[in-house]
This record gives structure tokens, sequence and C-alpha cells, in this order.
């Protein structure tokens, strides 16, 4: 009887946890459980007293708050106060700029499927849908990019002019300053366009649309500056561009070390104007050999307390008129061949008013919080779009390439070998544009995705370079050879640029997903770390003992959910009415609860040494971003009217994905340096072990052959890109021969068979195809079709060669 009992108290424990009882709760269990106990066995009297003495001050303690606020909270207040790690104002100020999204879902453990499912679908207005289909599409068509990349090193002076007169300069500004006022998913769509055409062209538009000036002004600026300068820059009338790295501080541009000092100097003939002496030397900054309008972070020191208050006023943004005496421009980076226009800045002893801060002086020290708050919006955008344009343009390509191009008569797509990174291609690509389209929407609803934009960051262009290599080894040589009709030789240089850019992607990976989100995201962290800050020491008890045993709730629920949902593999888990992929919800529901136990056990454990050991936190953070990849395929499946013909490129992604996740947390546990968090982490995320495998070789080739055919699957995953339809253009004459292919290739197997019958005798195509019409064998109507055909092929197969100046002039 005994034994059943202790299974039974087991049973309301675990079920208190999973559904997250109350602290009151909990003791009454206690209570409940320890005297059934008692009576059932017949403790004598001095240990029964015992226990109800044990009873009444567990009771006392944690029972009545006024109590467990200073017996409990208290001590446990002072020691975390003692072991949380230092943070300093600029990471302090990371933290708290942006907002908590869909990864909040994610990091409580029990995700709401049905708050995915009812966000807004993605989509445009009529008017961004119209700039969509001819603004970008004759921007797309101006563009020549062998032209700008080889020869000009620049976009021609009329695509310069274009931009400027359409507006390109100006998708985020409202309209009532001359912008076109664009949502985000406008703004992603058209920048993911170009980027499709041309890398340099993208990235002109993009910049003056992310992190800069347009964008701080309308947050931050003051009504003057607005007026001053935001039509100017809608209408192309200014080229911005916005200085933050320097060549002592790239990922950690908190430690910025250009200054301004508050002083009295002259400015425009007048005498004794307040203002700030700047000395900066940036590097790597976008637009900066042909801007007209330079924004600039520096640290701002007032030594003669001329604004009052402190000394060092900490991270200022100004903006400076680059006309401005003692500002330098236009000398030019080079990075990987990429022609956009990128250089140094600098400035010595510049003398500027103070009326140039950005939002004025009482945003004075602020500047760090307001470029967080902006980049994560910007991050979520102009990287992401960048990198779905070219992975889309490498899709259709390398489908399309493997179609057409032939080894030992079959098309190169129908080699396994070849199969297996067309699949990558096709899934990797229809995730990430998932994840675009997704984070995107967060920041139409008004959101600053902090830690999502992190992670779209990061797989947008990690996974642009996986697709991006993958298409190079399906092109083989015609890949590699640079030229006119080289479409993906320069995105394929130009990756690394925006791996390394906007926060480098290992820092990205290793610090700021997961530990920026272990604080943002967790719904009680942050909570906890502000109590330690609260200086009235009431307030702070009351305030960290909500958060602490809402904390030890969330935790003891998570541990759990985690163990039943393992024992289960989650198969009991409640999903939305209506889903085709029950499992996947559920199956991600299971990770999401074992994701929050693991991060509160490692940051239990492993306290302020987590932030050094960035291969836990690393691996932890590919969990968090799996889960949130995942959760943006699903949500753009249900958007698009669950469409049964996309199931393979939606099994292949997500079970890739939970693949990873499978391996990330056994990576976590293998490698965590408290043996008994090994163990228990174990037990509770896979207690009948790891049951997860990779996609399989049949879905993979699946995948391959829709790549390989025209039609809906095709066009959806590619939506979007730019699609020339003159047959000179090389990815117009690649598009015309995948046609023409599937066409002919009952027509060439004719003229197969008649050769080996001994009826077509003729070595070369041409005069083959001629011999078979001439034979009767095909139709004169027919013989047009195959010579159509064979100069298509060949066009395609086909790469540039120079003549030996050609290469010597274009770099002398």
């Amino acid at each position: 009887m005994t034994l059943f009992t202790i299974l039974i108290a087991l049973a309301v424990f675990i079920l208190l946890a999973f559904f997250r009882a109350t602290i009151g709760s909990w003791l009454l269990a206690i209570v409940v459980t320890s005297v059934v106990l008692a009576i059932e066995t017949r403790l004598p009297g001095t240990p029964l007293m015992i226990l109800y003495a044990v009873l009444a001050i567990v009771t006392l303690l944690f029972g009545v708050p006024t109590v467990r606020r200073h017996v409990v909270s208290g001590p446990v207040l002072s020691l975390f106060r003692k072991i949380l790690p230092p943070i300093s104002d600029t990471e302090q100020e990371a933290i708290d700029a942006g907002t908590v999204w869909w990864d909040g879902e994610l990091f409580s453990g029990h995700p709401d499927w049905n708050r995915l499912l009812a966000f807004p679908k993605c989509g445009l207005s009529e008017s961004e849908q119209a700039f969509l289909d001819n603004e970008v599409e004759q921007l797309c068509a101006m563009l020549d990019d062998w032209d700008i990349t080889h020869r000009r090193a620049d976009l021609s002076p009329e695509v310069w002019q274009f931009i400027k007169d359409k507006g390109f300069f100006g998708m985020i500004i409202p309209k009532r300053y001359g912008g076109l006022e664009f949502s985000a998913q406008a703004h992603s769509a058209v920048v993911a366009k170009v980027a499709s055409r041309s890398g340099t062209a993208a990235v002109t538009v993009m910049v003056p649309n992310s992190l800069g000036p347009a964008e701080l002004l309308l947050h931050y600026g003051t009504e003057a500056q607005k007026d001053q300068y935001l039509q100017r820059l809608a209408k192309g009338q200014e080229v911005p561009c916005f200085a933050l790295t320097g060549p002592f501080a790239g990922s950690d541009a908190g430690a910025i070390p250009d200054f301004g000092v508050v002083c009295k100097g002259e400015f425009a003939g007048q005498q004794d104007v307040l203002g700030i002496r700047l000395t900066w030397e940036k590097r790597y900054i976008t637009l900066a050999p042909k801007a007209t309008l330079l924004g600039l972070a520096f640290k701002l020191h007032d030594p003669e307390r001329l604004l009052g208050g402190a000394v060092n006023r900490g991270i200022t943004l100004a903006l400076i008129p680059t006309d401005t005496p003692g500002v330098q421009i236009g000398r030019r980076h080079f990075p990987l061949n990429s022609a956009f226009l990128n250089g140094p800045t600098q400035g010595r002893d510049v003398f500027i008013p103070l009326d140039y801060i950005i939002g004025g002086v009482q945003r004075v020290g602020q500047g760090w919080r307001m470029l967080m708050e902006c980049l994560a919006a910007g991050r979520s955008i102009s990287l992401p779009a960048s990198s779905a344009g070219g992975m889309k343009l490498a899709a259709r390509t390398s489908g399309a390439y493997s179609r057409v191009r032939k080894q030992f008569n079959l098309p190169i797509g129908r080699f396994e070998g070849v199969e297996e990174p067309l699949a990558r291609i096709a899934a990797h690509t229809y995730m990430v544009d998932s994840a675009r389209r997704f984070t995107a929407l967060a920041v139409d609803l008004g959101e600053k995705p902090s830690v999502v934009s992190a992670i779209i960051k990061y797989h947008a262009t990690e996974r642009g370079r996986i697709v991006i290599n993958d298409a190079m080894d399906v092109h083989g040589g015609k890949g590699i050879s640079l030229g006119p009709d080289n479409y993906l030789g320069r995105f394929y240089q130009q990756t690394p640029i925006g791996i390394t850019v906007e926060g480098a992607n290992i820092l990205t990976r290793t610090l700021m997903i997961f530990g920026q989100g272990a604080i943002r995201a967790h719904p009680y962290v942050l909570k906890e770390v502000a109590a330690t800050r609260e200086q009235d020491r009431e307030k702070a008890l009351q305030l960290f003992d909500d958060a602490l045993f809402g904390h030890v709730g969330f935790a003891l629920s998570n541990t759990a959910r985690s163990l039943v949902f393992g024992l289960t593999g989650g198969h009991l888990i409640p999903v939305p009415e209506g889903v085709i992929l029950r499992r996947y919800y559920q199956q991600l529901t299971r990770f999401s609860s074992a994701f929050a136990m693991s991060a509160d056990l490692a940051m239990a454990a492993l306290g302020g040494s987590l932030k050094r050991r960035e291969k836990i936190s690393g691996r932890l953070g590919d969990v968090l971003s799996q889960l949130y990849l995942c959760s943006a395929t699903l949500k753009r499946f249900a958007d698009e009217g669950r469409p049964e013909a996309d199931l393979p490129l939606v099994h292949w992604a997500i079970q890739d994905a939970l693949y990873k996740i499978q391996q990330a947390f056994d990576g976590v546990i293998q490698n965590f340096p408290n043996p008994l968090v090994r163990l228990l982490l174990r037990v509770m995320i896979f207690p009948l072990g790891k049951c997860l495998q990779p996609p399989s070789d049949q879905l993979g080739h699946q995948l391959a052959a829709l790549l390989m055919l025209h039609g809906a699957v095709r066009d959806r995953l590619t939506a979007g890109i730019y699609l020339p339809t003159d047959e000179s253009d090389p990815v117009g004459a690649l598009e015309a021969a995948l046609a023409s292919t599937l066409q002919c290739e009952p027509l060439l197997e004719k003229l197969h068979l008649a050769r080996k019958a001994g009826r077509l005798t003729e070595l070369e195509e041409l005069p083959r195809i001629a011999q078979a019409r001439d034979a009767g064998i095909i139709t004169a109507g027919q013989a047009l079709l195959l010579e159509r055909d064979y100069a298509l092929r060949r066009k395609v197969i086909m790469v540039d060669d120079f003549a030996p100046e050609e290469l010597q002039a274009a770099h002398p």
C-alpha cells in the first residue's frame, strides 16, 4: 500500500509541475502526502511530532510571503547579486533594447500554436506589389552585374539616378516626407528581388533603409531634423551612411575609441557656438565614399560640464553633412570583388554644433540603445532578404541546369550525388524564405525583435552559404568561370560579407542568440536581474521573491513536461485543429519544454561562467534557432493553404531541423561540465534514447525532381526573383533551355534510337538533326525545335573566355 501511495504522490507532483501549480498548491500537496505516508507507516509519536514540526516550518517558510521574502528570498537575492556576472552598460542597453515576440513563446516551454497561426498572413498592398512589378522590374532589367563588378566597380550613373528618382532610398520614410512608406514585408521583397539580380544594387538599396540616418531620424530625431533631412533622403538628394565600426572596435562596438568633447568654437562664421569637437576613425562604412550625410557614433565627454551632469556622457549619435570642414571620405575598400561603395572615414578635431546630435541634447548618451533598437528592426530585413534572393536564384538555376546539362546521356540531376545538394538547396531556400517573411511580419506588427533578428540574420546567411556552395558544386566549371554568363560567381564571392557584417556570425551564434535570449526572452530571468539592481531593499525583496518562485514553478513544470514528453514521444500533446502536420507541432512543443529546462539548468549550474561557455551557449542557441525556423515554416505552409505538393519541402526542412535539435541537445549533454547535470539532462530529454533521423534519400529525391520541372512548386519556392525573358540573358536562356529540354526529350530519344539502329550516322548533333529530317524520322518543324534546343543548351553550357588584353585592361 505504501508503494502505491508513493506512486500516486509522484504522479500528483508531476501533474502539479506539468500544469505549473502555485506555491500554495505545492505546499498543500506536500503536507497531505506527508500526513498520509505518516499514517500508513504508523510512525510512533516522537517521529510523527518531528514530521509535523518540519511541515509547520516548511509551511511557515514558504507559505507565508512576508516570512519567505526575508528568510528564503533575502539570502538567495544576496547570493544572486554575488554570482551574477558583471553586465556592462552597453550589454545592459542591448538586453533592454528591442522586444520579445515569438521567441518568448519558445522560451516558455509551451508555445501557443494557435497564436502562431492567428498572426496575419504575410502579403503586400496593391501599391507595394505594383512597385515590385514595375519600378523594381525596370531596375533589375537595367542591371548588368558583370559590367557593375568587373568594368565599372560601381553602378552606372543611369542606375544611380533611377534608384534616387524612383524613391528606392525612401522605402521606410513616411509619405508626408515624400517617402514610399512601405511595410517591412515590401521592403524585404524589394531587396530580395534586386539581390537576385545584383548584390551591389541590393546593398545600395537596402543600406539607406536599414540602420542609418533615416531610421534613426524617424524614431529619435527632432522635428526640425526630420523636416530638414527626411524629404531630401526620400528623393535621393542626400546619400546617407552610418559609421559605427572602427579598427579597434568591431564586434565589440561598444568599445569605440572615437570621441567628442563638448566645448565652444567657431561654426559658420559665428563665435562661441556651443558644440562638440570630434575625432574619429571608422572603416567598412557602406556608401561612405559617396555619402553626403554621415551618421556617426562616438563617446561624448563634457570635462567643463557645459551641459551639466556627468563628465563622461556615453555613446552619442550625430548627423553630419560630409562637406563639414575636416570630414574625410572618398577612399574605398574592395570587399571580395564586390562593387558596392564601402570605405573608411576619418575626422580630427571636427567641430559641429549641438543640434547635429540626433534627437538633440536630450538624446546625449542614449546612442547605444538607439542603435540596438534600430538594428533589431534593420537586421530583421536587409540581410535575410538579400540572402533569400540569392538562394532563390541558386535554387531556380541549379534545378534547371541539372535538367539541361547531361553526362552519360543522363541529366546530371538524376545522379544521386547531385540529388543531395539539390535537396539541400530547395529545403534551405524554403525555410529561410519562410523565416524572412515571418520576421518581416513581426516588424510590421510593431515589434523590434532583437533575439529573433539575430536568429534570422545568422541562419539566412549561413544557409545562404550552404546553398551557394551546393549550387557551385552542381554547376561545376560553369560556376567557377567568371564572365557575363556566370550568374552565381559574384554571389559566391560575396557570401562571406553578409556573414561578417551586422554582428559576425560566430559572435551572433555563441553570444547573442542564447546569451541575449536567455535574459531577454526568458519569462523570469530579466525580472530577477532587475530586482538585483533595485536600491530599495523591500521593493527588491518583493520583486525578487515573485520572480524567484515563479521561476521555480516554471523550471519544475518544464522538467516534468520534458520527462513526460520524452517518455511518450510527445504523442499526447494537443495541437491546433485542422493541421495536417500534427507530429511536427508535438515534437516542437516537446523540444521547447526541453530547451526551457536546459536553459534553466545551465544558468543554475554554471552561473556567470555560462557567459564564457560559448560552445554550450552556442548549441542552446542552435536549439532556439531551429525551433524558430520550424515555426516560420509551419506558419508559411498554413498561410499558403497547405498545398500538398509542397509537403516534400516542409518535411525535409523540418525533419532536418528536428534532427539538428537532437544533435545540439546531445552536444550540450556530452560536454556539460557537471556530471550530475549531464545525467539529469539525458534522463529528462532522451529517456528512451535519441530516435530522430535526418531526411531520407527518397525525400531528397522528391525535392530534386521538383527543382528540375516547370511547375507550381518551383514557382512558389522561387517567387519574387527577377526572371528575364530575353534569351540573350544567361538566366533567360537557362529558363528557355529547361522548357525546350522538357519539350524536346521525346524527339531526342527518337534520334537516339534511330542512331542505335544504324539509321543515323552523323557524328555531330546539328548534322544528325538534318539527317533525321531528311530521312523522315522527324518533321521539318520538329527539326527546327531540336536546332533551337541545341542552341539553347550550348549557350547554357558554354562559359566565358577572354583575350588576355581584356583582363589586363580590367585589372591594370
